[in-house]
């Protein structure tokens, strides 16, 4: 890599779950297919599911898809097509929640899964805390790397936006 800063954002912990390839890819700014329908539909799912609720808070390198204040505090919540990659989601929500604890901002979180009408809480915790720090770290470790890591089959390839570059 070149020396540019390197940092480990949301998107990167929640990808690092499903394919280290595509962190490597997303990390090295190798951009997606942005006319793949799942791309599509991810963008609509987030423009188009509660509009009353504020869109992307920026914090760092990371972006939450929609937030809101409360009496009880600050929610932050991250949308998602469906609850498939449920354990990643929460990572990555955990991962947005630390971001702000380590700015002294205390919040909650919720997985939002709208085509399934339903909502998740997401706490960060001590346990969640210490493996956030290893997957950082981890994520890291594939981002310096020299090459991507290489391909492996796998369930998310088929609806995958890099899935041209992985098996032409």
């Amino acid at each position: 890599m070149n020396a540019r800063e390197i940092n480990v954002s949301g998107t990167l912990v929640w990808y690092y779950y499903i394919c280290p390839r595509e962190v490597w890819l997303i990390g090295h700014q190798i951009t997606a297919d942005q006319d793949d329908a799942n791309v599509s539909l991810g963008r609509f799912i987030q423009d188009y599911t509660y509009p009353r609720e504020r869109k992307e808070l920026a914090v760092g390198q990371s972006k939450m898809d929609v937030f809101r204040v409360t009496d009880e505090g600050l929610v932050i919540g991250e949308v998602k097509k469906s609850s498939k990659f449920k354990s990643s989601a929460r990572m990555q929500l955990a991962f947005y929640l630390s971001e702000l604890k380590q700015r002294g901002i205390e919040a909650r979180g919720e997985l939002r899964f709208p085509k399934e009408k339903r909502k998740e809480e997401v706490m960060l915790n001590e346990q969640t805390e210490r493996e956030l720090d290893k997957v950082c770290r981890e994520i890291l470790r594939i981002l310096y790397l020299p090459a991507p890591p290489e391909p492996k089959k796998i369930s998310f390839c088929r609806k995958c936006a890099y899935a041209e570059f992985c098996w032409s």
